[in-house]
Formats: C-alpha cells, structure tokens, sequence
C-alpha cells in the first residue's frame, strides 16, 4: 500500500506538496476505507488549477520509468515548475507491504530524464545510482554481479534494471523488493474529460467495445447500464472485422452504441472498462470521475468503487454532495489548497461524528482552520 507521497518542483508543485494516507483517525465507521493502518478510499476536493490532475500525474510519474506500461507523455509536458530554480523535480513514495516498509526517492529532470534514485527496505538502502555521476551500488541478495555501471544516452532505472537482470533468491528483502515492482506495475490513472486516456496498469490500448464482448461482460453491461438507470437492448455485431455494440430498438432498427450514447453514457462506459479491472490494480486515481453524472449517479458509482477491497481508490471532485459520512469518513476527504492537502478530519480542532452534515459545515467555512492557513 502507497503510505506517503511527496512531490517538490512538479509542474504546479512549486514547494515539497504532502500526502499521507498513513495517519487515519480513530473513527468507528467506514472501517473498510481503513486497512492495515493505511487509508484505502478517498476523494480530493479542490478549485480548478488547485492540482488535482496534477497530482494524479504525480503520483502516478512512477510509472514511466519502472514499467513498460502506457504513459500519458503529452500530460508530463512543462515538467518543471516554471518558478522553482531547481533544475529537477523530487518525489518520495513510502510504502507498507506486510509491516515492511520500502521508501523510493528519486529526481528527474524530465518525464524521461532520471537523474537519481534511492530504494530502501525497513532502513536498508538496497540500491543508490546517480544517473548523472554513473555510479552507485547494489545490495540485494542476487545482484552481486551486475554491472554497476549504466551506460546509454537515457539510462534506464537501476531498479527497473535489477528487477529485470537479476536472479533474486527466495528471502524477505527480495521478496518485499518483488511485491514493491508489482504494485507500481498494477498502478493505474484514468479520465474522461476533454481527451480520454489511461496511465499505467497495461501497455497499449484496446478497442472498449471490443474489450467487453470478449471478455464475455456484455449481459453484466448492459445490467450495469440499467442499474444505473441506462436502459439499452444491446447486441454484438462484427463490422470489417471489428466487433462493436450495437442497440437494438423494438422496429427492428440498431444503431452503434457509441453514436448515440450521451457524453454521461460514454463516461459510464469507459468508467466499466476500467471497473472490470479494477480487483486486479493496487492504486486508482480517477480524475474528475463525475464529470458528466448526475450527483445520484456520482454516489452509486462511489459506493461501487468502495466495495472493491484492498485497492487503493482516489478520485477527485467539484461535487460536495459526495462529502457525506454516509458514504465515507472525515479522514478520507481531501482539500488540495495552496499546495497543501488536508483531510477533513486534519483542518478542523472540532470533534468530528457520523451525525455531522460535513458538505454543510465545509460550505460554512468549519474546515477553513489551521491546517489551511
């Protein structure tokens, strides 16, 4: 589980910008947003520019060079901050797998420009490389003969280096360095807005209509759809080799699902590809998932989100309807401010309970406190 994250001189992130979901509080509902110490379910509130997207990209900038999955490279232009003087972006990732602790820190200069990078596991630096000074060490059990030294142009990571050289041994340290690569492996970041696209999780995209019918969830979409007040007679239909999902209307007539389907509808779509997925990723950040949904719609697919367990889950909103105890806890509500991010429960000295109207008592100013000062 991601336990921290920190981001210095990132696009919009001028100053070190915090988030830490290892400090839940003590509340005695929506335990299941809870889970080893580690908050597993959350929504970001902020004004547009505030950093929302931002950090989405932030967070998931790990991606791009510890995997081979796909990267939204257009969305990592102006990398920099434009006014930081650092020539580099800083990130710090701490994680919890099993009560062990594995910190990553590392700079880039660019989105593919890694200029150093740190890994250590419960206090242990297991591997250190400056990019820039070509050199470093290794001290995982199983890379004692790697080549030290990394020579290329655009040098590859030296952890993605030794996840992909090296013969590690059964042992605990390599065992937690193992499950550390495939959480980043399993990350994923989707939106829906202006240009629809997907950071990590796989690489490469595929055809949404074609996905569903081949993995046999057509019928299950179709329900979904209706569920959510949606409905569609849908069928299967192979056009010039490709498949697509057709409506069908009681005259007889069918018509391509994507061309006659709502912005909402083709939201909620892309939104069921991605769910269908969801069990098997560790990290989730949805950028403005409600963009297109009524506010009733917005808090199914909450609830639906929320009964996916040990995944981490994270969207980010305008809608304050969605601030309610009845569908989360103060802990898990974020406000992106002035490039702070403070829960609910962490911007107030008031005594937060289940019985609290948290949207009322936001729009009153009650969380308006020290923390956000």
């Amino acid at each position: 589980m991601l336990k921290k994250f920190s981001v210095e001189n990132f696009k919009g992130f001028q100053e070190k910008l915090v988030l830490d979901l290892g400090a839940p509080s003590n509340y005695n509902f929506s335990q299941k947003a809870i889970y080893e110490g580690v908050i597993t379910k959350g929504i970001l509130f902020g004004i547009n520019g505030s950093g929302k997207s931002n950090l989405g990209l932030a967070v998931c900038d790990i991606i791009s060079h510890l995997t081979d999955n796909q990267v939204l490279s257009a969305r990592y232009d102006y990398y920099l901050n434009m006014n930081n003087p650092k020539s580099y972006a800083e990130f710090e990732y701490v994680f919890v797998f099993h009560d062990k602790e594995v910190i990553y820190q590392y700079r880039k200069s660019a989105m593919n420009k890694l200029e150093f990078e740190r890994l250590s596991i419960e206090g242990r630096e297991v591997i250190y490389y400056d990019h820039l000074r070509k050199e470093g060490f290794t001290r995982l059990e199983g890379t004692e003969t790697l080549n030290n030294t990394i020579r290329a142009a655009n040098p590859i990571s030296r952890v993605k280096y030794v996840n992909s050289n090296a013969i590690l041994p059964d042992n605990c340290e390599n065992a937690v360095f193992h499950e550390f690569i495939s959480y980043v492996e399993r990350m994923l970041l989707f939106y829906s807005l202006d240009h629809r696209g997907y950071e990590g999780f796989q690489s490469g995209g595929g055809n949404i209509s074609e996905e569903i019918i081949k993995s046999g969830k057509l019928s299950e979409f179709q329900q979904f759809l209706k569920e959510n007040e949606i409905t569609y007679d849908l069928a299967a239909e192979e056009i010039d080799g490709e498949k697509k999902i057709y409506c069908r209307f009681e005259n007889q007539k069918k018509a391509n699902f994507f061309k006659i389907a709502s912005t909402g509808t083709r939201s909620l779509t892309l939104f069921y590809y991605w769910y269908t997925k969801m069990r098997e990723a560790s990290f989730v950040y949805i950028d403005e998932f409600d963009a297109f949904y009524h506010f009733e719609l917005a808090k199914n697919i909450i609830k639906r989100l929320y009964e996916i367990e040990h995944v981490q889950i994270f969207t980010t909103t305008h809608n304050t309807d969605l601030m309610s105890n009845d569908l989360l806890r103060p802990d898990c509500y974020f406000i992106l401010e002035n490039n702070k991010i403070t829960s609910l429960a962490g911007a107030t000295d008031k005594e937060l309970r289940k019985a609290h109207n948290l949207q009322k008592m936001y729009k009153a100013g009650a969380f308006d406190g020290k923390d956000r000062e």
